[in-house]
């Protein structure tokens, strides 16, 4: 973008490139209200100076192609090539800068040996880079010490990476395979420090901040547990300051990198870490069973590691030899010995709190499990822990080991049978099916897509704290619907998605809760189709997807939303419905189709009689709907019947106090009314939004709207 001076001044030239990227952005980039309005703005600018309806593209080559569609139109016309270029610096993720304080967990105290390994991490950290990225894969079996390896060499490494070192585990993702690519990208994005509403919704985009944070910097990247090449693929550095270390536990996947195999520990450096953890005098009073140990734990270093603990206790391991089946496997074999030692109560509850492959343990969970109190539970749980059958997750939260959870889970059925197993399997569900809905009650406690409280249970005290539960329960929720749907609990597997709503709605966590969705808006289809829970859990799904700008797949799933909810005879859920499928076409630029749903909505709100579901909150409703009119009428250029509907929403709101959503109205119509060159004006709603917006602390909002200022004064200089 470069400015040249003519005689009424200075006339900005918006270049192609320039314009393709912010193009680009702006479709990428729509994260939360703010980037919607950036959307928005752009599409109905993209009308004026086309003087058609353009649907959003979707690729970059669509966007370089809508870039070079206008181009001309901005070389005839100066007024409007300084819109374009007033625009183009309203992007509000501009600023987003890396943090680079963010560091890696400690590395391990009872590190041992593994010079060969770590002399090639450092050969492929420091070599040449020679148009190649810097990348490295350290694998190994389970329990070998990939990650260890990781750590002990990212703590040594800290001036070489002075712009950070960042980490993401893996190995708590509730799906069986993993987080998808996007959410990958949105757990590094946010170890980076970037604010959630400045992510992304798109993969696209992520990967493309991701790039832009980290060009020209010197930072070392971390992702252990990663289980496929797709998970980290586009996390792969275009700049040779940054290191990718991928660490994955067993086989190597196909990934373009230096693969680095973490070998078994020799028997002289087994020994020598079990002395580091034990001490030298308790490995030498074990020496009679040393070849034993040393034989079953196979250079395991979690294996070693747990022996060495039990011989803090002057116990020796394995008292008895290994069954046949684990002496060929030393996670096996020192998980089966840990649970010996425990005792047949800690061991069973440990078993049947690993059947449901949950991401995060804690004492209410495995009291559950194991039909026990809560504080022998905790006790327990402690114990499984100082054993080395669970790893501390903070807050009272434990976790297993993939392969430990994997071991105790086979072993419940062997050791307690298929019905006890299925009883434990639905304690837990039943469980977290009662926090879930006291939780999401509490967060969203007027919403009627969340059930009311149980009466049983202990309800939360307040939006916060029912927010705070579900955000910590989230994973094991998440996992709940997979599990409730293998167990066939149906009716558990729908509630707990439907419960899911506030994450969705209020903390923005769609990556998180799309796997569950997807599975029970499935399930509803199976056991409860054409039903009002089939349409609630539809919406859920098609709402996820829209946030992240996955918009045919989310049109399918209102679809469906609103073909359920017509079927079950209920109005509020049809109308909403269809009111989403026009905010759909709305953030794709259909303006036309946009308008049309939402009149069609309003017509399904209006039949709402007295007395009906609904009928209390239908002139809310109606004033949302009225906005959402105003805005499409915007990009429809129908400015006059816009400032009427936006006006009208705008006194709504006012007279029921709501100030955000005053001041959202305001915002739209100051958008209208600079569309219109009615710019004075637009500044005194923008001046009357930003003092409702203020008590509020919308930063991002108020960020908008100071850069909405500069346009509009811009554009009155102008004139």
């Amino acid at each position: 973008m470069t400015g040249t001076r003519g005689g009424a001044g200075v006339i900005e030239i918006v270049t192609v490139s320039a314009l393709t990227a912010f193009l680009a952005a702006a479709g990428n980039g729509a994260a939360g209200e703010v980037g919607k309005q950036v959307l928005l703005s752009t599409g109905a600018l993209v009308r004026r100076t086309l003087g058609r309806e353009t649907p959003l593209p979707v690729t970059a080559e669509g966007w370089e192609a809508l870039a070079r569609q206008m181009h001309p139109r901005l070389g005839e016309d100066g007024r409007r090539s300084a819109e374009w270029a007033l625009l183009l610096r309203s992007l509000p993720d501009a600023a987003v800068g890396l943090r680079t304080a963010a560091g890696l967990p400690p590395a391990t105290r009872d590190f041992t040996d593994r010079e060969s390994v770590l002399k090639r991490l450092r050969r492929e950290a420091t070599r040449a880079a020679d148009g190649r990225p810097r990348v490295a894969l350290l694998h190994g079996p389970p329990g070998i010490g990939t990650s260890a390896v990781a750590l002990h060499w990212g703590a040594a490494q800290i001036a070489r990476y002075p712009d950070g070192q960042f980490y993401v585990d893996l190995s708590d993702a509730a799906g069986d395979h993993g987080p998808e690519p996007a959410a990958v990208l949105l757990r590094l994005l946010r170890q980076m420090g970037v604010e959630p509403e400045r992510i992304p919704p798109t993969e696209t985009g992520r990967e493309q901040l991701y790039r832009r944070l980290t060009a020209g910097r010197r930072t070392l990247v971390v992702i252990d547990h990663a289980s496929s090449v797709a998970q980290v693929r586009n996390l792969i550095p275009a700049t040779p300051e940054v290191f990718l270390l991928v660490v994955a536990s067993g086989p190597p996947f196909a990934l373009e990198a230096e693969r680095i195999d973490v070998p078994p520990l020799s028997e002289r450096d087994a020994l020598k870490m079990l002395r580091k953890v034990a001490g030298p005098e308790r490995v030498a009073r074990a020496k009679p069973r040393m070849p034993v140990l040393l034989d079953t734990c196979a250079g395991n270093a979690f294996a070693l590691k747990a022996a060495a603990m039990r011989l803090l206790t002057d116990e020796p391991p394995f008292p008895d030899p290994p069954d046949e089946p684990a002496r060929h496997h030393p996670v096996h074999a020192m998980t089966q010995d840990v649970c010996r030692r425990l005792g047949p109560e800690t061991a069973r509850l440990c078993r049947l709190t690993a059947l449901g492959g949950w991401p995060a343990v804690d004492a209410r969970l495995a009291s559950d499990a194991a039909a026990v109190a809560e504080e022998e539970a905790a006790r327990m749980l402690a114990a499984a822990a100082d054993a080395q059958l669970l790893e501390p997750a903070g807050d009272g939260r434990y976790r297993f080991r993939p392969e430990v959870c994997r071991h105790l889970a086979d072993a419940a059925g062997l050791e307690h049978g298929i019905p006890e197993c299925f009883a434990a399997v639905s304690r837990v569900l039943d469980g977290l099916l009662d926090r879930a809905l006291h939780a999401a009650h509490a967060a969203l406690p007027q919403s009627w897509r969340t059930e009311p409280a149980p009466a049983q249970g202990t309800p939360y005290g307040d939006e916060a704290e029912g927010m705070a539960a579900l955000l910590a329960e989230a994973g094991n929720l998440v996992r709940a619907v997979s599990v409730a749907d293998e167990y066939q609990h149906i009716d558990t597997a729908l509630r707990v998605a439907r419960a899911l709503w506030p994450l969705q709605l209020k903390a923005g966590h769609w990556d998180e809760v799309l796997p569950a969705l997807r599975i029970a808006a499935r399930c509803a289809d199976e056991h409860q189709p054409r039903s009002r829970m089939a349409g609630a859990l539809h919406f859920q799904l098609g709402h996820c997807l829209g946030e992240m700008g996955r918009w045919e797949d989310a049109e399918h799933a209102v679809r469906a939303a609103v073909a359920c909810e017509r079927a079950a005879g209920h109005l509020r859920g049809e109308a909403s419905s269809v009111e989403f499928l026009g905010l759909l076409c709305l953030n794709r630029w259909r303006y036309e189709a946009a308008y049309e749903r939402f009149v069609e909505a309003e017509g399904v709100y209006r039949r709402i009689t007295p007395g009906q579901e609904g009928a209390q909150d239908l002139p809310r409703a109606l004033a949302l709907i009225g906005r959402h009119q105003g805005r499409a009428l915007r990009g429809l250029g129908r400015l006059a019947e816009s400032r009427l509907r936006l006006e009208a929403a705008r006194d709504f709101f006012a007279e029921r106090g709501e100030a955000y959503n005053q001041a959202r109205a305001l915002t739209d119509l100051a958008e209208t009314l600079h569309d219109a060159g009615e710019n004075s004006e637009a500044l005194t709603k923008i001046a009357e939004a930003e003092r409702l917006l203020r008590p509020e602390k919308a930063t991002p909002h108020l960020g908008y709207l100071a850069r909405l200022r500069l346009r509009c004064e811009a554009a009155e200089r102008a004139e």
